[in-house]
């Protein structure tokens, strides 16, 4: 590998697209005809006005976003909506929460301070390496919304289907995943995604939300986390998050110069199938997740002891493969492979793991 080639496996903030970053570095000098920075633009001006529309028309034709459905852009990134969620959407005070990994277990335990939360399906005494079957799972007809976590980000598993949930909204987070792979958005009631793995900077949040959940009943919430307000406002009623919205948009131009969803999900798989298929006959790595629930875009896997784990990071950097160790509650490599990943990058990793099992496996 050349060592100016360098590969970001961040899980977020994570990779940004190269033609991205280049329009960036122009843009922060100045902004098109505007005559000033990206930085310095107002979110009065025609300018936003216009980054703003595109986003959302984007938006809508990347993932085929029904006109039932209304795009809002939160600033707080993808957490402050474990409050959100709770406080607009849960009017009979109890929800069904999906609990899969660490962040469907943290907006669990915020939802508890709004109402009755009932786990309708978990499989923390598994240790998070599989997704609960539709058999494992109890809704209630009573709830106002079943949440789940599409992409578990920190364990390396996902949802590959839908789960039946009598009729009930489904709330998901799709941080890690949304425009990585072909969805059907009206099978959802709320989509939400921080920006910072897939669709840009840290700071923002998009959320797709069906339009008859949008409800003013609840003015005892703060302003700032009512729905209807920021609706009403098109996401502006305080000052929003200018460059993270602008730099959404450059990221789907180019998904859509790419040539969309459906060959970005390709990618991925290929991308992801090129690592599990060497981990699967490796007698040196293991990876823990169920294959059948196993995440396209975050892999995770271990070498036979924790001191290995720590050569293999250190090494890996050395060869310009940065960002691999994996989360502080699991341990281990973790290696995200999002759309702005090039299978390039993919390719120079599986070398280096083939060559550091070569170089280690007689020390086991």
């Amino acid at each position: 590998m050349k060592k100016d080639m360098i590969y970001n496996f961040a899980a977020g903030p994570a990779m940004l697209p190269k033609e991205v970053l280049i329009q960036i570095q122009q843009d922060i000098q100045q902004y098109k005809i505007s005559q000033t920075s990206i930085l310095e633009l107002g979110h009065r001006t025609i300018e936003f006005e216009n980054i703003l529309s595109n986003v959302k028309s984007q938006l809508k034709t990347l993932l085929s976003i029904p006109d039932t459905y209304e795009i809002l852009f939160t600033q707080g990134g993808a957490s402050l909506q474990f409050a959100m969620i709770p406080m607009n959407l849960m009017h009979n005070k109890q929800a069904d929460y999906i609990l899969t990994g660490l962040f469907s277990e943290l907006a669990y335990e915020e939802a508890k301070l709004y109402g009755t939360i009932r786990v309708a399906g978990s499989t923390k005494d598994m240790q998070y390496c599989q997704i609960p079957t539709q058999q494992m799972l109890d809704i209630s007809k009573d709830s106002s919304y079943v949440y789940m976590c599409w992409n578990n980000t920190v364990y390396g598993s996902m949802w590959h289907t839908v789960p039946d949930t009598k009729g009930i909204p489904i709330v998901a987070d799709m941080t890690s995943c949304l425009l990585t792979q072909q969805i059907d958005v009206e099978k959802f009631g709320v989509i939400f995604a921080g920006t910072q793995k897939n669709l840009g900077i840290a700071g923002l949040c998009v959320v797709i939300i069906r339009k008859d959940l949008i409800t003013s009943t609840r003015t005892s919430i703060p302003t700032l986390m009512r729905y209807d307000v920021l609706s009403k406002a098109n996401s502006m009623y305080q000052t929003p998050p200018i460059f993270a919205i602008y730099v959404v948009d450059k990221v789907l131009e180019w998904m859509k110069q790419q040539g969309g969803i459906q060959v970005l999900e390709n990618q991925n798989k290929e991308k992801s199938s090129l690592l599990y298929n060497y981990l699967d006959q490796s007698e040196f790595y293991e990876t823990k997740i169920n294959p059948t629930d196993r995440s396209i875009v975050n892999v995770t896997f271990y070498t036979p002891n924790e001191q290995l784990d720590a050569k293999f990071i250190q090494e890996a950097k050395q060869n310009g493969l940065f960002n691999v160790q994996g989360h502080k509650h699991v341990k281990g490599i973790r290696v995200s492979l999002y759309n702005a990943m090039p299978i390039e990058g993919v390719k120079a990793l599986l070398s280096f793991m083939i060559a550091f099992e070569s170089r280690y496996k007689s020390f086991v």
